[in-house]
């Protein structure tokens, strides 16, 4: 294959996966507003969807592993292939936890929520808003964007400090209140994991422009 063909298949295989981060954003805001809304047929939905999230990666993973097997790449085109091969699981677990948000909703059926939810959709703005920023900095080899996607894990990190905080409370004042919240309490857990996610990417982008791998987001749990 040559070279300019060599870039182009790359370069559609990094699109690909940026269409898919946007199908994997808007599943994670959809299933934590079909919580908050007790929207049990969006949250359905959004299950049933996720199968589309799971062959959009084998796709893109057969892809890249047939570039491998029949281009020999190397130095920076095989960096280039190993980073979207690990990006785009990073991307099908993400789907994995909007659709995991979503069986909890089913799960606690007509019931409604312990308490009106605020830090979880601001944690799953901020958990968003990183994956879109990793994804760009992918696109662009954006180093500086990169970095700040790994920093702002600590806001994320915070506010689930304070949901799992909260509702503790309730559980301590109020045993029967524990089911209710323990249900809330998957949920921070699925997004605060999905910010982890975003960061992954992120460090995988550094990886791409560097040629170093720096592990800057450890996971608490």
């Amino acid at each position: 294959m040559p070279r300019e063909d060599l870039d182009q298949q790359l370069g559609i295989l990094q699109q690909e996966i940026s269409v898919l981060a946007g199908v994997v954003g808007k599943a994670v805001l959809r299933s934590v507003d079909a919580l908050k809304r007790r929207d049990l047929e969006d949250s359905r939905q959004i299950v049933a969807e996720d199968d589309y999230i799971d062959q959009k990666r084998f796709e893109i993973e057969e892809r890249c592993m047939d570039l491998i097997a029949t281009q020999q790449p190397m130095a920076r085109d095989l960096r280039t292939i190993i980073a979207l091969l690990h990006i785009v699981v990073e991307l099908e677990r993400m789907g994995d936890y909007a659709e995991g948000i979503s069986k909890i909703s089913l799960m606690m059926g007509d019931a409604p929520t312990l308490k009106p939810l605020i830090d979880i959709p601001r944690m799953a703005d901020k958990a968003t808003v990183m994956l879109r920023d990793s994804i760009d900095a992918l696109i662009n080899r954006d180093l500086v964007k990169a970095e700040h996607v790994c920093r702002s894990d600590d806001e994320v990190d915070e506010l689930y400090d304070q949901v799992y905080r909260e509702l503790l409370l309730f559980m301590i004042q109020d045993p029967k209140t524990i089911e209710r919240a323990t249900h809330l309490l998957w949920v921070a857990h699925d997004v605060e994991r999905i910010a982890d996610r975003a960061t992954n990417i992120a460090e995988r982008v550094i990886f791409l422009v560097t040629g170093k791998m720096v592990e800057i987001n450890v996971s608490r749990y």
